[in-house]
């Protein structure tokens, strides 16, 4: 038997191939037999070339059909997409490129030198560029190449995608996720919020991680319906389209601009049936206003790069403000103490979760993939979380100081060791406080050493040419000394209390 999750997409499809797949602002059209043939001739091209099954193949480009369109050759040939954000640096691609030593190397072509040096230091054999309007050497060179692929057979465990996500440590690490924690993750959501044929997903998501990608285009593959494709999230194309669509996908940056806007009305809503917002926590004050504005309740739900989804608010039933909802199928949870024993009623502990959803572990880290998961199975999600009597899920915080802002994920030691590396700095701790637009905005408290003199925006300006841009400091603070507990351990607590107000968040 095939595990391929293309061939689970592809038993899903219209029986009509000119059924309309996307469609995007400018009335471009592309059906589910498109991506069939388009996957297919992409799929042959790079096996022609000498890509084997389990290779990597990383990718950093702007949105486009054809990008959704290379992600599904790369399954369909079996070999490892890897995609990475188009925010990253020289510096950050460097490391990816070293751990992954993908075999080929998708980019942007107005950084096609960049790409070719990058390429040639590790080692690469094949590097592309593909633009946000469907051009570039790639399908240029593969533009003859004939648009038939027997999907290559894949089993349960073998890795689809790598994802990578920062560490605590601050080296980041490869998320491996395989057909079937994709297929069995795809499946569930696909049954939660109830998939039609006629539902149309306004998609104005990044789809380098899994909201855009996984939780959005897997949705509408699986349910046979049609995606408007936006390039980026544009509050005046939103609203223009919201009356077209049925579903949209979001974090809650998104919603709280959409509120910002007098003509974002319950009219414009119309024929939605369903708000989605993830990748960050949702403002009471977000969902309550949200729901007076437009008629409708947005469903909160929860998931990390490891895992998928775990979580959902129901899509029949009460949706709750502050919560992520129950468990999906498939999914079992449990909250713990520090002892590994499951605290009762609404306290707080440290989640776990397990299901046929939880990644296979952390490319070529064999001692962190088993520190992360308990000896019954369990992964340690590093949230801390609560739940209520009905069974609905809080997350109240993270115990290894995760900083969400605008959906993206930053861990402060990353960021902390850039600033330690600057002239003048003797120490430096990363934090997180509420914004109004992003939900966390980073901040930094910087000691400088005896006698030197450091400014706010050279610090902040050096690091933009270090850092993606969501990862740097909007505010730094200098300070004398940093707070420590008795063991010398920095209470980051502090310091978002003391700084919490800094964004006027009410």
């Amino acid at each position: 038997m095939n595990h391929n999750i293309y061939t689970v997409f592809e038993s899903r499809f219209p029986a009509q191939a000119d059924t309309v797949l996307l469609e995007t602002p400018q009335g471009e059209t592309w059906s589910y037999g498109d991506a069939q043939s388009e996957s297919a001739r992409l799929a042959r091209f790079l096996s022609a070339l000498g890509v084997t099954p389990g290779d990597r193949v990383a990718v950093q480009v702007d949105k486009s059909p054809q990008v959704l369109f290379l992600y599904l050759a790369c399954l369909r040939a079996g070999f490892i997409y890897l995609p990475l954000n188009t925010a990253y640096t020289e510096n950050e691609l460097d490391y990816f490129l070293n751990d992954a030593r993908p075999a080929v190397m998708v980019g942007q072509p107005e950084q096609e030198r960049r790409m070719a040096a990058l390429s040639g230091r590790h080692g690469v054999n094949h590097t592309f560029t593909l633009g946000r309007d469907g051009g570039g050497s790639l399908l240029e060179a593969s533009r003859k190449t004939p648009a038939e692929f027997g999907d290559v057979t894949r089993q349960p465990d073998d890795i689809a995608v790598i994802l990578y996500t920062s560490g605590t440590t601050g080296l980041p690490k490869g998320a491996m996720l395989s057909h079937a924690n994709l297929a069995a993750n795809a499946l569930a959501l696909n049954k939660a919020w109830g998939w039609q044929t006629d539902d149309v997903m306004l998609h104005a998501l990044p789809i380098f991680h899994i909201h855009g990608l996984f939780v959005a285009c897997h949705s509408v593959l699986l349910g046979g319906g049609k995606l408007l494709w936006l390039p980026h999230f544009d509050p005046d194309a939103v609203i223009r389209l919201l009356p077209h669509s049925t579903v949209f996908m979001g974090v809650p940056t998104f919603y709280t601009r959409l509120l910002s806007r007098p003509d974002f009305t319950a009219e414009v809503c119309r024929n939605m049936r369903l708000f989605v917002s993830g990748s960050a926590p949702l403002l009471k004050q977000t969902f309550d206003e949200f729901h007076a504005r437009s008629g409708h309740t947005i469903l909160e739900r929860y998931g990390m790069t490891e895992t998928g989804m775990n979580t959902s608010n129901p899509l029949d039933g009460p949706r709750k403000a502050g919560t992520v909802g129950l468990a999906l199928p498939g999914v079992s949870l449990r909250i713990v103490d520090e002892q590994s024993r499951p605290v009762s009623g609404n306290e707080v502990g440290q989640l776990q979760v397990k299901g046929d959803n939880v990644f296979k572990g952390y490319w070529q880290m064999p001692d962190k993939t088993a520190e992360e998961f308990t000896a019954d199975g369990f992964f340690r999600t590093g949230d801390l979380a609560s739940q209520d009597s009905d069974g609905y899920v809080s997350i109240v915080g993270r115990n290894k100081d995760l900083i969400i802002s605008g959906g993206l994920n930053v861990y402060p030691k990353e960021v902390e060791n850039r600033i330690d590396d600057l002239d003048g700095i003797l120490e430096s701790a990363v934090f997180g406080v509420p914004h109004p637009d992003f939900g966390e905005a980073v901040c930094a408290a910087v000691i400088p050493e005896a006698g030197a003199e450091l400014n706010e925006h050279t610090i902040i300006n050096t690091l933009k040419g270090q850092l993606a841009n969501y990862k740097v400091p909007k505010r730094i603070y200098f300070l004398d000394t940093l707070p420590r507990n008795t063991m010398g351990k920095v209470q980051k607590n502090i310091l978002r209390q003391d700084h919490a107000h800094t964004f006027d968040v009410k």
